[in-house]
């Protein structure tokens, strides 16, 4: 077990070594983390100067906040440094939870392993003709970032649909700061505006309702295991400092939830219709109608069949329509399906005019993967590299700010030929 490392300005702190085994071949940790906006939710924290990953995470039996922060060493990048802060040891259990809540965020199973592997091969195959792709599916690593927990995963999805991204983070700000709330015991206070203002009018937000009925998951480690480390090679870059997180706990577990009043919970994160939504989900969890552990056991096999069989299964909770449903089996593994939804439309119109299962069907069973390399790479051309982007422009991604500017030539030419 781990050492008393050092003292920081919250106590005790632990360094775990984690070695990456078969994962350590092309392993890159900002690849791993920056491959989709999930990692710029809260309560998510990349550092682009000491290429860290930080956030509060919630171990498990019994509960234990600690915060976590996660560095690949450039002298040794086959090992992942996992800096735990408030505690100087950890019990068998929460090592056990803390391991494979780390192994869900980077997806170091060996089911996804053999995945990233294939879905390599794949693009390594493409012809000459396809050199264009193959620059953008080969400089994207194959793993796309998810959270610790399913229930996480699915509360977001919930809050990435029909509203700007830069009000699907201050939700998810606000869920992380209220649960730093409820676990200190102090009077909820709408937080003071900041740079994260919601601009989607609530009048344009889409409402549907559907049936509950089960659903579940399972976590298991496949990773090499790992060992805990005291040497005098633990020199982070950068330690956590307090403004990085301050006022604001982990993500909000389903029995925190499950007994909020609605309208509340509507009006202190802002979150609208999607308040009931996620009541019912955790409601549902904490009552036993939806067993999270069975689902994510039951997607171990990703065939297609297997697909159809948990779509259907997601559809029968409120709020999961296709969108949604589609992206929480994207973070449970399945890849052979492109969610459609504005921003995968206008991509589309930008490439191509053909029907997306015609475009990608290629790449099967990883159409999805090699859609989103095609639009991560966009994002990185329009934006920057989104691993060195300040968090205060992660608002900036919103559909407005992706459509191509026109120039006023080519509005002036545009109006010449609608008059010939």
């Amino acid at each position: 077990m781990g050492k008393e490392q050092e003292e920081d300005g919250n106590g005790s702190s632990l360094l775990v070594e984690l070695p990456l085994g078969k994962a350590a071949e092309g392993f890159e940790l900002e690849k791993a983390i920056c491959s989709h906006g999930l990692f710029m939710l809260a309560p998510n924290h990349w550092d682009p100067i000491s290429r860290s990953f930080s956030r509060p995470l919630r171990l498990t039996s019994p509960p234990l906040t600690v915060m976590l922060r996660i560095s690949q060493p450039p002298t040794s990048p086959s090992t992942l440094h996992l800096h735990v802060h408030r505690t100087c040891s950890l019990s068998l259990s929460h090592r056990h939870s803390l391991l494979n809540q780390v192994a869900r965020m980077l997806r170091l199973s060996e089911s996804e392993e053999d995945k990233v592997r294939e879905f390599r091969s794949m693009v390594g195959a493409l012809h000459a003709e396809e050199e264009l792709a193959a620059e953008c599916l080969r400089s994207f690593s194959g793993r796309v970032f998810r959270s610790p927990t399913l229930f996480e995963d699915m509360v977001k999805c919930i809050l990435l649909c029909n509203c700007q991204f830069s009000r699907t983070l201050s939700m998810a700000k606000a869920l992380c700061e209220l649960q730093f709330e409820m676990e200190h015991q102090i009077p909820s206070a709408k937080a003071a505006e900041d740079d994260f203002i919601p601009k989607t009018p609530t009048g344009k937000e889409l409402k549907r309702k559907s049936r509950v009925s089960k659903v579940s998951m399972r976590l298991e480690s496949k990773f090499t295991e790992p060992k805990d480390h005291s040497g005098p090679d633990f020199q982070p870059s950068r330690e956590i400092e307090p403004r990085d997180f301050k006022g604001m706990g982990s993500f909000p577990c389903p029995e925190e939830l499950a007994n909020l009043d609605e309208s509340f919970l509507a009006k202190r994160c802002n979150l609208g219709y999607r308040a009931g939504r996620i009541l019912k989900l955790a409601q549902g969890i904490v009552q036993g109608n939806i067993p999270l552990m069975q689902l994510e056991e039951d997607c171990k096999e990703t065939s297609l069949s297997s697909y159809n069989k948990l779509a259907e299964r997601l559809r029968q909770i409120d709020g999961f329509g296709p969108f949604t449903c589609a992206n929480v089996l994207v973070c449970m593994g399945f890849y052979h399906v492109v969610p459609s939804d504005s921003e995968t439309i206008r991509h589309l119109k930008q490439t191509v005019g053909r029907d997306v299962e015609l475009i990608y069907a290629k790449y099967a069973p990883f159409q999805f993967l090699a859609y989103w390399a095609e639009l991560w790479h966009f994002y990185g051309q329009r934006f920057g590299k989104l691993s060195e982007l300040p968090v205060s422009d992660y608002k900036l991604i919103t559909a407005s700010n992706m459509k191509m500017k026109k120039t006023v030539k080519s509005h002036k030419r545009a109006k010449m030929y609608a008059k010939e």
